[in-house]
């Protein structure tokens, strides 16, 4: 019966825990936004045209691989995500001028 509760103990700490890093993220992303709904989408892990490119970066993180091309009048990105084998990626991003243009997901 000691170690359940030991195991129980350990859980509730660890959901805590979790509960307290979201929560202090949340806030982190309220501050920098100024914007409840923006900061919701993130935490949701969504993505929309239009949203920057740092908010990207907040809500999927950092990208496996990124490629870029400079134009004239525009600066494109792919931001790759979920790597699924040499140059296969299972989502990409298109990025212009540091704005989401949209995206595709395998």
């Amino acid at each position: 019966m000691e170690l359940i509760g030991v195991i129980t103990a350990i859980i509730v700490a660890i959901i805590a825990w979790k509960q307290y890093q979201t929560r202090k993220r949340r806030q982190y992303l309220l501050q920098k936004y100024n914007d409840e709904l923006v900061v919701e989408q993130i935490m949701r892990r969504v993505i929309w045209q239009g949203m920057t490119q740092e908010q990207l970066i907040d809500s999927w993180g950092r990208p496996v691989a990124r490629d870029q091309k400079i134009y004239k009048t525009k600066t494109a990105e792919t931001f790759k995500y979920n790597q699924t084998g040499k140059n296969r990626f299972g989502s990409r991003v298109q990025v212009e001028n540091g704005l989401v243009v949209g995206w595709s997901q395998k």
